[in-house]
């Protein structure tokens, strides 16, 4: 049979075009489908405020991207992304006008400890020396290790609930403030295996290549990725959705850029009933609730320091966090919620008229929550810069339905593509040989509901990609 492509991929998100760019490097006729009429999913950045405000609607800061080893060989430098790097990657006051930061150093993080400063250099400069050796692992499916000891060290270390481990590990409450922030990108609760994970893979990158920002927005890096794509000859059609099975075009293989629900409500009546029903089990994370503010002026910080880095935790101490985010898995709402928060327009200026700024700031929630969290996120906001209210001009708020209603891949407000559950980290979104393969021949999927998850990394779609390319062309 003739085929007018020989792989169509549904959804230009960082991994739906990690898999077209992965497969029209290989020489394959490809072709993207999308339904909106710009490409990137969770990576755009539009005015949802003011007119000249430039507000990222999901992703905003990309340590991920260049820990990637996909994102490696992109050299997107050269299709016109600029990446950005602010002073200190990561800040996260505290109650009295304190703050702690992630600095690129480990040493120069570690004498800003206290007491920890020896166990967290130890810790954190034996990671950094060790992720060359256990990337692609930590970030793909389960394989042969290439160091298994080095593999096996990581895991010793991660596979600990962050509560019980900066406890155990750490003595000063801001240490374990610093990483229980960074843990909590996990989405799960702080007592629960593998929350840890998270914490040390984003502190270890935060390290070796740092927290950057895209210059104009994270809808520069789908640009660039389209342009990449384009270079080998791939294709994409936007404003295509699809809405049914039988619109795909038919291929030699097919990958998919959903979520392993938007697959089985488009696919469920062409699936083998026991894989009809693991997909039905694949659990969910929390939603989000996102603020974005179109600001008069820079974020007053109480410690003004802060202002030295585009990624703000505000959690408090490792107690609040571990509160706020058990009370979202309870299905309440944090009195005092984590929140991140990112002021680009402090280190890129296209972002917003000149003299002005802006601040992306979300938090977690039940899923499916319908609560306005404005006026707690806000709290929360000013419990760290008073007088920040004062500065609004206009606000966007999208709660979950309002994030799924942007992007149909974030059911219920999910970000993530699913919970990272120690039984979803590596046999998402069901238990499989292979993670990225369906039993309908030739199709794939390619989405953060395969490992390694969420994150704009594209290696999801990488090694859907290779899988697919492999088992079909080989």
């Amino acid at each position: 049979m003739a085929y007018e492509y020989d792989a169509v991929i549904v959804g230009s998100g960082p991994n739906g075009l990690a898999a077209a760019i992965t497969l029209a490097k290989q020489g394959l006729k490809v072709v993207v489908l999308e339904g909106a009429s710009v490409p990137g999913g969770g990576m755009r950045t539009e005015e949802l405020t003011l007119p000249g405000y430039r507000h990222d609607v999901c992703s905003a800061i990309h340590p991920m991207a260049l820990a990637s080893p996909f994102f490696q060989g992109l050299h997107l430098e050269r299709f016109g992304v600029e990446w950005i790097h602010p002073e200190r990657p990561l800040a996260h006051p505290l109650d009295g006008g304190q703050a702690v930061f992630l600095r690129r150093s480990v040493a120069q993080t570690a004498e800003t400890l206290g007491a920890d400063s020896s166990p967290y250099f130890r810790l954190m400069q034996k990671l950094v020396g060790k992720w060359d050796y256990i990337d692609r692992e930590v970030l793909g499916p389960l394989s042969v290790p290439r160091r298994p000891f080095s593999l096996a060290w990581f895991g010793l270390h991660a596979l600990w609930p962050a509560k019980a481990f900066l406890r155990t590990w750490f003595q000063e409450a801001s240490t374990r403030a610093l990483l229980a922030g960074i843990a909590a990108h996990s989405t799960l609760p702080l007592e629960w295996m593998p929350s840890m994970s998270v914490g040390l893979v984003m502190g270890a990158v935060g390290h070796r290549y740092g927290w950057p920002l895209a210059r104009g927005g994270s809808a520069s890096i789908a640009e660039g990725m389209v342009k990449v794509l384009k270079s080998h000859g791939g294709q994409i059609q936007y404003d295509t959705w699809i809405r049914r099975w039988e619109e795909i075009p038919p291929s030699r293989i097919t990958l998919l850029d959903l979520h392993a629900h938007q697959f089985l409500k488009l696919a469920g009546h062409k699936l083998p009933w026991a894989y009809r029903k693991m997909l039905e089990g694949y659990r969910g994370g929390p939603s989000v609730f996102k603020l974005d503010y179109a600001l008069s002026g820079p974020v007053p910080w109480r410690n003004p320091e802060v202002a030295t880095s585009a990624t703000v935790h505000l959690g408090g101490t490792l107690e609040e966090m571990c509160v706020s985010e058990s009370r979202v898995w309870q299905g309440k709402v944090p009195s005092r919620p984590y929140v991140l928060v990112s002021q680009p327009s402090l280190f890129d200026p296209s972002r917003a008229p000149e003299g002005k700024h802006v601040l992306w700031a979300y938090c977690h929630v039940p899923r499916g929550c319908s609560v306005d969290m404005t006026e707690i996120v806000e709290a929360q906001i000013e419990r760290f810069a008073p007088g920040f209210r004062d500065l609004i001009l206009a606000r966007s708020v999208m709660g979950p339905a309002a994030m799924e209603a942007h992007n149909p891949s974030y059911i219920a407000g999910d970000i993530t593509g699913g919970a990272l559950l120690l039984q979803q980290l590596f046999t998402r979104p069901v238990p499989r040989l292979n993670p990225y393969s369906t039993p309908l021949a030739g199709v794939y999927l390619c989405s953060s509901s395969t490992p390694p998850g969420g994150g704009v990394h594209g290696m999801c779609g990488y090694h859907a990609a290779l899988s697919a390319f492999r088992a079909r062309f080989l």
